[in-house]
């Protein structure tokens, strides 16, 4: 511990191979606050990553970072081994970033299906995206029976359904969730746990934001845990639901 699917070529990662993605010393501002102090942590390829904090702590605010919607202002986010300072939020896609943002943000009067063709906007997404599309019915049942349905009128597990599947989409090699449980009913918790396992087994790689840290800690392989936007804890899933002080903390165990 330290502290302070079948057309994708997904692998588990060895330690020796490069990180899929590098944050490496972020610092990142809403204006003149700052809310992120040198952060840095690491997701290889074909692992599940959780970055666990209570409220506040900058985890949705690392995600955009990652996405180009928040720029840090000191430090580098590296993806497949290339600085991502350069590359604006729209093309981050293209590279293989993919974000389930926290409140879903689908688009509302469009249907289902409609949602789901959107999410399919790079290039080589478009010419998969009859394929895709099949598999996103099968990886989700419900929203195959719903799909001609306004996005917005689906319950709040449907429309969780429905952001994940408009996300992966769009190919990506790697996939983050910003608060997968919030305001879901525990076994819609236990559902969507269990896709994200099984999406996992079929070979992405995930950065999962959760605040319930024993749920996040089941199905992730390492975890990362932030406190008022700096690295508190960091190590495998068996390491921090061993340790005492985080057992303590209000994070959900």
């Amino acid at each position: 511990m330290t502290a302070p699917g079948d057309a994708h070529p997904y692998r588990a990662a060895s330690a020796a191979e490069a990180p899929l993605l590098e944050v490496d010393r972020i610092d990142v501002f809403y204006d003149d606050v700052q809310v992120l102090h040198g952060l840095s942590f690491e997701v290889r390829r074909g692992e599940i990553v959780t970055l666990l904090g209570s409220n506040g702590a900058g985890k949705t605010t690392t995600l955009r970072a990652i996405m180009g919607l928040r720029p840090p202002r000191a430090g580098e986010v590296r993806f497949l081994g290339q600085s991502l300072a350069a590359v604006p939020a729209a093309t981050r896609a293209e590279l293989g970033l993919a974000l389930v943002p926290e409140g879903r943000e689908l688009w509302p009067q469009l249907s289902v299906l409609e949602n789901l063709e959107l999410g399919a906007y790079t290039r080589r997404a478009r010419r998969n995206a009859r394929d895709n599309l099949a598999r996103m019915f099968a990886l989700f049942p419900r929203l195959d029976e719903r799909r001609r349905q306004a996005a917005g009128s689906l319950s709040g597990g449907e429309q969780q359904m429905c952001a994940i599947a408009r996300a992966l989409m769009s190919e990506p090699a790697l996939l983050m969730l910003d608060e997968l449980s919030l305001g879901l009913a525990p076994l819609l918790v236990d559902q969507l746990m269990q896709t994200i396992t099984e999406l996992h087994a079929g070979g992405m790689t995930i950065l999962l934001v959760e605040q319930n840290l024993k749920k996040a800690l089941a199905v992730a392989e390492r975890g990362v845990i932030i406190e008022t936007g700096r690295l508190r804890l960091a190590g495998t899933s068996a390491e921090l639901a061993d340790n005492p002080e985080i057992r303590a903390a209000n994070l959900g165990m």
